[in-house]
């Protein structure tokens, strides 16, 4: 069984940064996508990002361009999620997942695994 923990969530306000991290427990994780979705209440799970087995392809929601980065450290089995200039839109739980192939997707589907998530809260 594969365990996803996240952190980094917390209260910011607009236009400042959080960086969340995903510790993944087996190595054998290594060879799949990773990818982070955000849920704010009363909404569907939405796509942030996902980056490729080996970091060659990343891919963004539309809001989450040119704001927010993934990257991922294989030594550590850690995937991140640097954001940015976050807005109170930003606002909800986070969420890490282990995806299906090596190269990530957009679709929740072909995500496997899924951490508890972590609560960013981004006051105006």
């Amino acid at each position: 069984q594969v365990q996803l923990q996240e952190s980094g969530g917390g209260v910011v306000q607009a236009g400042g940064s959080l960086r969340l991290s995903c510790v993944v427990s087996r190595r054998t994780a290594t060879n799949n996508a990773m990818g982070w979705f955000r849920q704010a209440p009363g909404k569907e799970r939405e796509f942030v990002a996902t980056i490729a087995w080996n970091g060659s392809r990343t891919l963004y929601g539309d809001f989450a361009k040119g704001r927010f980065t993934i990257s991922r450290d294989y030594a550590a089995s850690t995937t991140y999620l640097q954001m940015n200039n976050l807005m109170p839109e930003d606002t909800a739980v986070y969420y890490c997942a282990v995806g299906r192939s090596s190269y990530g997707s957009s679709r929740r589907e072909e995500y496997r695994y899924w951490g508890q998530g972590t609560q960013v809260t981004v006051s105006s």
